[in-house]
C-alpha cells in the first residue's frame, strides 16, 4: 500500500526455516530494509546491504545509523555480491521491484501512476522508453512473450510499432492504454491488463533474469559451508530458474529416461530444506497482499567447491537485440 510501511515477504518463514541467525549476511535487494532489519533484530552480527537503486541507501539514512557498524552499504547488482564478500552465513534475495520503487510514479515502473517511462533500478542506462521506441517489433513480442508470459504479445508489439509511429511513447500510462486497448477488459479480482507487459519490459530493461542467474553462481562462490541461501521469488519464470537451480547443484537432478543406466551423480553444492517452495500463509496475504504470489526456496551450501552451470539448463528465457 502507498505510504504504508514496508513489510518483508516470507521473513517469519526465512528466519524459521534458517535458524539460527548468525554471523554475516548479505541481503542482495535491500530495497526499503525491512530484511536487513529484521536479520540484524534475529541476531545477524553483520549484515552487507546490496542494492542497485542508491535512492534505497538515501531514505534508510534516517534509521541506518542505529545499527553502527553493524550494516554495510553497498550500492551495485546481486550479480557481484562475491566480489562483496566472502564466507557468509547467509545470503537473502527478494526478486523483482520493490514498493518503494512503484510508490514513486516518477521511477516509471507503475502502470496505476503517470509517470515517465523508466523503470531503471539503478537510474543509469536505457530506459524502458527507449526499448519502447527503438526496439523491433519481434523483439518486443518476444520480450512480452518470454519476460511477461504474455500470449497477446504479438498484438501488443503491433500496437506499441503503430502508436509510436503517431507520436514516441513516453509515459507510464500511455503505453497501459496502448495495452488495454489491445485485451479483453479485466474481470473483477484479475490482474490489470497491463500487469504482464511492464513485468516483461521492467524484467528486460534490468536484464533481471541474467542477474538472477548470475547472483545465484556469485553465493554459491560467496556462501561458507552451512551458509544459508534463501530466495522469494514472485512469478513462474523466476521460480522455475531458482528451481532448477538448486535442482541441479543438490544432485537431484531426475534421469530423463528411467530405463537408461543410472548416470553418475555430481557432488551436491547445496542440499534444501524443503522440496517444495514455501508459500505465505493466510494471514500474512491478509495483512501484506503482495505476499499472494511469493515462493520461498532455501537451501544450505555443502562443502563441494563451488562450480559452474549453464544459464539455459535452469530456464533462463533469452531475447536476443533487446538495445541492439
Amino acid at each position: 500500500m502507498a505510504g504504508g510501511p514496508h513489510i518483508p515477504v516470507l521473513i517469519n518463514a526465512i528466519l524459521r526455516h534458517c535458524a539460527p541467525i548468525t554471523g554475516t549476511w548479505l541481503d542482495g535487494t535491500f530495497g526499503a530494509g525491512g530484511y536487513t532489519r529484521a536479520l540484524l533484530e534475529a541476531g545477524a552480527d553483520r549484515v552487507i546491504a546490496v542494492d542497485r537503486d542508491p535512492l534505497a541507501f538515501e531514505m534508510a539514512a534516517g534509521w541506518a545509523g542505529d545499527y553502527g557498524d553493524r550494516i554495510v552499504m553497498q550500492q551495485g547488482v546481486f550479480s557481484k555480491l562475491d566480489e562483496y564478500a566472502q564466507d557468509l552465513d547467509g545470503v537473502v534475495l527478494d526478486l523483482g521491484v520493490s514498493s518503494m520503487q512503484l510508490d514513486l510514479a516518477e521511477r516509471g515502473f507503475s502502470f496505476m501512476r503517470d509517470g515517465p517511462l523508466d523503470m531503471r533500478m539503478s537510474q543509469d542506462g536505457p530506459s524502458a522508453a527507449d526499448l519502447v521506441n527503438n526496439a523491433d517489433e519481434a523483439v518486443l513480442a518476444n520480450i512480452l512473450f518470454h519476460y511477461g508470459e504474455e500470449r497477446a504479445s504479438r498484438r501488443i508489439a503491433k500496437a506499441i510499432v503503430r502508436e509510436r509511429g503517431v507520436a514516441p511513447i513516453t509515459t507510464t500510462l500511455r503505453l497501459a492504454k496502448i495495452v488495454e486497448s489491445c485485451l479483453p477488459r479485466s474481470k473483477r479480482n484479475q490482474s490489470h491488463p497491463a500487469t504482464r507487459s511492464f513485468q516483461a519490459l521492467r524484467i528486460a530493461v534490468n536484464d533481471e533474469y541474467g542477474e538472477l542467474y548470475q547472483g545465484l553462481m556469485a553465493a554459491e562462490r560467496a556462501l561458507k559451508p552451512g551458509g544459508q541461501l534463501a530466495v522469494v521469488t514472485f512469478h513462474s519464470v523466476e521460480d522455475r530458474m531458482v528451481k532448477r537451480f538448486l535442482t541441479a547443484r543438490t544432485g537431484s537432478q531426475a534421469n530423463a529416461n528411467r530405463y537408461a543406466p543410472e548416470t553418475e551423480t555430481e557432488a551436491a553444492q547445496f542440499t534444501q530444506k524443503t522440496r517444495k517452495a514455501i508459500a505465505a500463509d493466510a494471514d500474512e496475504v491478509d495483512a501484506n497482499p503482495r505476499a499472494r504470489s511469493a515462493k520461498l526456496r532455501v537451501a544450505t551450501r555443502t562443502e563441494v567447491p563451488a562450480g559452474q552451470i549453464d544459464a539455459k539448463s535452469i530456464g533462463m528465457p533469452h531475447t536476443a537485440g533487446v538495445f541492439e
